[in-house]
């Protein structure tokens, strides 16, 4: 008998690519190349090949745990499970009121679950303290995007379109690692006679392969990008045309890069003024280029300012809304795009509409049933709902996250989460935070269940069902259905993700990312739908119907006007400030951080793969060979990195690669080499992103 193969997508970052899986005779399963998905053309890196080794029942959990007398977790019964969680979050809300209950979402879910965990907790719970892991994501990208172009989507083109570009300048990605299937479109770029300028405090591997890499200091790529456009500015190179037809506050964007001359950034950034000079020529002589951020520039308290600085040197050259040129970011987690968009975030409802917004509370109420009235307001972000932990927030259901490992600040965290009343994960595995609950769910896989995730291009694909989930195991629908009934709502929540789906479709019509033109058949037959994708209407005037006419998708926005009220982009003006936390002579070097190939984000999965901890098997603090030498540490030798939150010990990595006033270490791991220890929880204060790129820090070593 042959095994079905099934094409789907992979479950860690936002390039979703292409896999096919095979479900083997002995109950694994195999992964194997999909040719034909455009983004990775068959591609994946050693985290997609591995994927399927969490689908083991010695990795992953099978059984609902409750705590028991003793504080242990014990194995129960779906029931007792449930009807703990309910008894749990309706005694809170009934002593404390409904926004002690608070719900942690995460960037992996899929749209279906995101949708509705939105739905659950604004409807059922009537809470409005929910946030996601996501808001740590691009955020700051996002707010910025919107103040610009008057829509937030990651890349507001294709993939495909980078290697036809002239130029891209990729500000804090270090995507060789992150997300190495995508280094073959800048490899491209360069056979084809395009250029490539990385900016990064190390010499990465995805800096290795630059024509240009800049190394600022950590925290000064706002400075950095606004003395770019002051070149541009005096050198004669703005685009007045483009400028005077297309964009609006020019005047007070120029005035604003006017101060920031060339000498004085280098000061600020360690970047020379002539490699300012270079970039800019670089950037501006060829027809076509972009500008792609990651989490570098993103992750500060000032990452909205300081993209909208990245959005401002495209505006002014005319490189934003044209083809093969513009801004975009690389969104990291596997649906960061498309859990926002749908209402996992503290201020939206679905369809990207604003939660303060009393015609998209409206419609929202509509297609749920309810009174708009009823719907509670915009709630904490992220991490000032897990600050609020044990005190204003007494109860958590969180879902597809890591926090005790992944938020800034995270010792402090921790204590928040072990303090409050009561708390419910549903995961795949047991991490850090599932630990620390009363009860955890075991829930369904990508693999194991059909669903629609966006990816880092605003391409909307079909995730499909592979293998049959162990016993006892169920899906975060089936979960929160089950909960909604207990807590007295009975209709609303189906189990069927493609239900869902045609709910969401009616809910996101009209909004920003409209859906409501896409549907599973769609998505099916075709390499991914982009949004926005409004429905067609046929000759009745049915828009919830498909015709021949459907609406293709979006894969490229802004061609002809951007998305703001008279069709015009908006300069921001934006100035250099410090980082929230500069160095002093108590704690005199920086900390960055970052992830490495082998591991994925907290890596609650990843770290249960041998041949991923084979490849990174542990933290590590990188540091110049300067840096080391002043401190007496060796290769390997443990070095202690103390900040004013806390104290974090792994082993020395001595290289060159990184500037001698700066360490870095990878965030994957928990316990003494936590690098969340450390850094900032300091937010921007429009995207609520926590300053995870940059803060103060000493170097201690340690004996033994």
């Amino acid at each position: 008998m042959q095994s079905t193969v099934t094409p789907t997508h992979c479950p860690y970052c936002a390039l979703q690519c292409g896999m096919n899986l095979t479900p083997a005779p002995d109950g694994t399963v195999e992964v194997s190349e999909r040719a034909d998905f455009p983004v990775n053309r068959g591609a994946l890196c050693g985290k997609g090949r591995t994927a399927a080794a969490v689908l083991a029942p010695g990795v992953r959990l099978t059984s609902p745990l409750v705590r028991d007398e003793g504080g242990t977790l014990v194995p129960a019964s779906w029931d007792e499970a449930l009807d703990r969680i309910a008894a749990g979050l309706g005694r809170t809300r009934a002593e404390h009121g409904p926004d002690a209950v608070g719900v942690f979402g995460g960037g992996g879910l899929t749209n279906e679950k995101a949708y509705t965990l939105g739905k659950f907790a604004r409807v059922v719970l009537g809470t409005s303290q929910i946030d996601y892991n996501g808001r740590f994501c691009m955020s700051s990208a996002a707010a910025a995007g919107i103040k610009a172009f008057g829509l937030d989507r990651g890349l507001p083109f294709p993939l495909e379109d980078i290697p036809k570009s002239g130029c891209v300048i990729l500000v804090g990605s270090n995507l060789a690692e992150t997300m190495p299937p995508s280094l073959r479109f800048f490899t491209e770029l360069r056979e084809n006679g395009g250029t490539l300028v990385v900016i990064d405090p190390r010499r990465t591997k995805t800096a290795e392969q630059a024509d240009l890499h800049l190394a600022p200091r950590p925290g000064t790529d706002l400075a950095l990008a606004l003395g770019l456009l002051h070149l541009v500015i005096a050198e004669g190179r703005v685009d007045e045309e483009y400028v005077r037809e297309r964009t609006a506050g020019w005047e007070d964007a120029r005035a604003a890069a006017m101060a920031h001359w060339p000498e004085y950034v280098e000061r600020i950034t360690g970047v020379s003024v002539p490699q300012l000079r270079e970039t800019v020529r670089m950037f501006c002589e060829p027809e076509s280029a972009m500008v792609l951020t990651a989490r570098g520039p993103e992750q500060q308290s000032k990452g909205t300012d300081t993209v909208g600085a990245w959005i401002n040197l495209c505006l002014a050259t005319g490189r934003a809304g044209r083809p093969l040129s513009g801004y975009g970011c690389l969104t990291g987690q596997g649906n960061g795009q498309g859990g926002r968009e749908h209402g996992q975030k503290a201020d939206q409802l679905p369809g990207y509409r604003k939660l303060d917004d009393p015609a998209a509370r409206a419609h929202v109420a509509e297609v749920w049933g309810v009174d708009p009235d009823s719907l509670p307001g915009p709630g904490r972000s992220a991490y000032e709902l897990l600050d609020a932990l044990g005190t204003d927030i007494r109860s958590l259901l969180l879902m597809a996250s890591n926090p005790v490992v992944s938020a800034p600040r995270a010792a402090h965290i921790e204590e928040r989460i072990r303090s409050l009343d009561f708390l419910a994960v549903c995961d795949v595995v047991l991490s850090e935070t599932a630990a620390l609950a009363d009860v955890v769910l075991p829930v369904t896989q990508w693999a194991e269940e059909t669903g629609t995730t966006t990816n880092l291009e605003g391409r909307v694909l079909l995730r499909r069902r592979a293998v049959t989930p162990p016993d006892g195991i169920r899906s975060d629908l089936e979960v929160l259905h089950e909960l909604a009934a207990r807590l007295g709502v009975e209709k609303g929540f189906p189990t069927d993700p493609e239900e869902v789906f045609e709910e969401l479709r009616r809910a996101s019509a009209g909004g920003a990312a409209d859906y409501s033109g896409i549907t599973y058949r769609r998505l099916a037959e075709e390499d991914g739908v982009f949004w926005p994708c409004p429905a067609a209407v046929d000759a009745e005037g049915d828009p919830g119907r498909e015709t021949t006419a459907a609406h293709p998708g979006t894969p490229r926005l802004f061609l002809d006007r951007f998305a703001t009220p008279d069709g015009r982009a908006r300069f921001v003006p934006v100035s250099h400030r410090g980082i929230a936390e500069e160095p002093d002579d108590e704690y005199p070097v920086l900390l960055t951080t970052g992830r490495v190939v082998a591991q994925y984000q907290s890596g609650a999965q990843t770290r249960r793969v041998a041949e991923l901890n084979a490849a990174a098997p542990g933290p590590f603090v990188e540091l110049h060979p300067r840096l080391a030498a002043r401190l007496g540490a060796a290769e390997g030798d443990p070095v202690a990195v103390v900040s004013r939150r806390g104290r974090a010990v792994a082993p020395a990595r001595i290289t060159d690669a990184i500037r001698p006033d700066t360490v870095f270490m990878p965030f994957h791991w928990p316990g003494e080499g936590r690098a969340n220890t450390l850094t900032n929880p300091a937010l921007d204060p429009t995207s609520r992103m926590p300053e995870f790129k940059a803060c103060a820090v000493r170097l201690e070593t340690v004996e033994g």
